[in-house]
């Protein structure tokens, strides 16, 4: 927001020297909304964020990163992955736990499904296509150490870099969780929540582009793929975009020691912001002056 509000005033002070429109978009919850909640940027789309009397055919957008201050990273096609939210409710029988055999232990499927899901990429898919993730992040059930529970609720994230991949990954996350509980005797509800696709660079608007990166930031570097997910692949999906990310970190403190941007420990060099600004101002009016009439 603070970059953005720098790149609002400088074009602002030259409004009359811009060739088209810049429109700005703030905003809210960029990293989700709460739970039963819209939010973030399909939300925005939906109350028809790009369909303005400017008709924008281009969209920029910059994130801080642990990097090296003022650096800027970018990288033509998939640069972020796409994310998808899953929860997998298992639903057994409960019984004391001094005697498993009168019911049906939601906690060992549960653990049988957890590990059975790592065998999907490892195994089932194509990596040299691309890569593929699956994190479960949270388990619970039960309340007691000497009582078998009903049901146990695990919550995890699912990334990947490939549209095709993907379909085959969310179907192969299902098909596994139900089979495994079903052998059981227990029960698995899926449910999987699309947070974003994967954020793709244009290639041929990142080329054209790069010139402009180049001569706003001292060092431009092409990135690695990152499987952090932003839901700016929404805006990607209806018109070409760029998404750069600016490294903010202090002297002296390199990418491996930097704390990660949702650390309480991340910490902004401000110094870098001003990169920030004359990039995506850069880009705003490079394209523009670049638009054919």
């Amino acid at each position: 927001t603070a970059i953005l509000m720098g790149v609002a005033s400088v074009l602002a002070g030259m409004r009359e020297e811009i060739p088209g429109t810049v429109s700005f978009i703030f905003q809210p919850a960029e990293e989700g909304a709460p739970e039963g909640e819209e939010g973030g940027a399909k939300l925005m789309l939906a109350e028809g964020v790009l369909k303005t009397a400017a008709n924008p055919s281009a969209i920029f957008g910059l994130h801080v990163w642990p990097g090296e201050a003022g650096e800027i990273l970018y990288r033509p096609r998939g640069a972020m992955a796409a994310s998808d939210e899953l929860k997998i409710v298992v639903t057994g029988k409960q019984t004391h736990g001094s005697s498993p055999w009168r019911g049906v232990d939601p906690i060992i499927v549960a653990a049988q499904i957890m590990t059975a899901l790592q065998a999907i990429p490892s195994r089932q898919l194509d990596i040299t296509k691309a890569p593929a993730v699956i994190t479960i992040g949270s388990i619970h059930g039960g309340v007691r150490g000497n009582i078998i529970p009903d049901t146990v609720e695990m919550v995890g994230t699912i990334r990947n870099f490939d549209d095709g991949v993907r379909k085959e990954l969310l179907m192969r996350v299902e098909r596994t969780a139900t089979a495994i509980a079903s052998a059981a005797g227990a029960e698995a509800t899926v449910t999987i929540d699309p947070y974003s696709g994967v954020t793709w660079n244009d290639p041929e608007l990142t080329a054209r582009m790069l010139p402009s990166l180049q001569r706003a930031a001292d060092k431009v570097t092409e990135g690695p793929m990152v499987m952090g997910a932003e839901d700016f692949s929404w805006y990607q999906q209806q018109i070409p975009g760029l998404f750069v990310m600016l490294g903010v970190n202090l002297p002296g403190v390199s990418a491996d020691q930097a704390a990660p941007n949702h650390s309480p420990l991340f910490v902004v060099n401000e110094s870098a912001l001003k990169t920030g600004v004359r990039t995506l101002s850069t880009l705003a009016l490079d394209y523009l002056q670049t638009q054919p009439q």
